[in-house]
């Protein structure tokens, strides 16, 4: 089986665009179901829900393709749509439109010959009822529901049935609700008679062009952003199931289990010479020693995003901002060691220029004329700080990498140029 590998370039680097479509594929099979969140940027469920389905699932018969956070820019801003909303741009728009680009493109994957089944993912508000029941419950609420636009479409097109689908997938999905009230139910808007806004839709163009299309819409009423994606990825399991895309995850789907998932938010790399742990890290980081153009910056989360800010880099996982990184602007130097040498609680042992490592007492960074050592907080005058004997008492907190303080960066220089940053871990004991 073919699987993307999960770091994901900032600047994405799929379909000749800024969109980035992961491919979970496997031989000789052309079902392709296609997944995007992230249309609206104040919808986290669908999106997080998606970078769980891109990050989380091994797909083991037909294919997956994921656009994880179509809208970045407002994902950001936890707008629905910074430039106007995205969703009412497929059947007009102006060239001159900020979106122009991104419905260019996800109009070529939608209508990609592969692509088998369309699914967008929502949170909508309220919990849709046929009779009013009243502010939250009524006709005119979307949440907890499966969109579609028409009763079926081509009477010879794969699962264009859509009206008997969407039935299934409610009644699959009422039989596992965490409240009664939580119900699904399937909204048909009737789009062309009865609908003129939702022409201008994502899933209207997918049908208008003989693909299958769904919206799944959970609740912004519901209590937390876990209750959301927990009913999305239901509903993505269910609309897996019709299409006989066999599937594991590797967590139980369960509401205590995906906020830890939803709050590992991976790793981030920076030029590959610097990685930090994004779990955990403080608010704000000083001094981090990249170039002043051209970084590269790759995170392992598929809703990992950096905004510039002035001089410093906003880190983004969807529209949870997590750190800033303030910059302290060095060359990068060619022919750096690949490995050095430390001593670490008395046991000498060689390590990768970039690795975490980890200490209950003390360490020491063997010389080597190759590079010089800072060890960022260590209360030191020497200029180079390899062969000192660290504990952590000899670090100032406010240099820690995380919030427990027990992370510290070891960064090697050659000839003043930098070569890369390890970080050292002390244990608690």
């Amino acid at each position: 089986m073919k699987l993307l590998v999960f770091f994901f370039l900032y600047l994405s680097l799929i379909y000749g665009g800024d969109i980035q479509l992961i491919k979970k594929e496997n031989p000789d099979s052309n079902t392709t179901l296609l997944v995007i969140g992230g249309i609206h940027g104040d919808e986290p469920g669908g999106y997080f829900a998606a970078s769980i389905l891109a990050s989380h699932y091994n797909i083991t018969s037909k294919n997956i393709w994921i656009v994880p956070n179509l809208n970045q820019q407002s994902i950001q801003a936890d707008e629905r749509g910074v430039n106007g909303d995205m969703n009412r741009k497929f059947s007009i728009i102006e060239k001159n439109d900020k979106d122009t680009q991104t419905i260019q493109e996800i109009k070529k994957i939608i209508t990609a010959k592969n692509v088998s089944l369309v699914l967008n993912l929502h949170d909508g508000h309220g919990f849709y009822r046929v009779e009013n029941n009243g502010k939250i419950f009524n006709p005119n609420a979307w949440g907890q529901t499966c969109v579609i636009d028409q009763y079926e479409l081509n009477q010879n097109q794969l699962f264009g049935n859509l009206n008997d689908i969407a039935l299934k997938v409610k009644d699959n999905l009422n039989k596992k609700l965490l409240q009664e009230h939580h119900n699904f139910n399937v909204k048909n808007t009737k789009t062309q008679f009865e609908d003129e806004t939702m022409q201008l839709s994502l899933t209207y163009y997918a049908v208008t062009n003989n693909k299958p299309a769904f919206a799944i819409e959970s609740s912004k009423n519901l209590s937390s952003l876990s209750e959301k994606v927990f009913y999305q990825l239901l509903a993505i399991e269910e609309f897996m199931n019709i299409m006989q895309i066999s599937f594991k995850r590797d967590f139980e789907l369960t509401i205590d289990t995906l906020e830890n998932v939803i709050e590992n938010y991976g790793d981030l790399q920076i030029n590959g010479n610097i990685s930090l742990n994004l779990n955990g890290i403080k608010k704000s980081l000083s001094y981090i020693p990249i170039k002043s153009v051209n970084n590269v910056f790759k995170f392992s989360h598929p809703l990992g995003s950096m905004r510039k800010e002035d001089d410093a880099y906003i880190v983004y996982i969807g529209n949870k901002r997590i750190t800033k990184l303030s910059p302290q602007y060095f060359k990068n130097v060619q022919g750096c060691p690949k490995k050095f040498d430390a001593t670490i609680d008395g046991k000498i042992t060689s390590l990768d220029m970039t690795s975490d490592f980890f200490v209950n007492d003390d360490f020491v960074i063997s010389e080597n004329r190759d590079f010089r050592v800072n060890i960022i907080g260590l209360k030191s005058t020497a200029k180079d700080e390899s062969g000192l004997r660290v504990t952590r008492n000899q670090l100032d907190e406010k240099f820690s990498v995380d919030e427990a303080n027990a992370i510290y960066r070891v960064e090697f220089y050659k000839n003043d140029e930098f070569c890369s940053m390890a970080m050292v871990h002390f244990n608690r004991l």
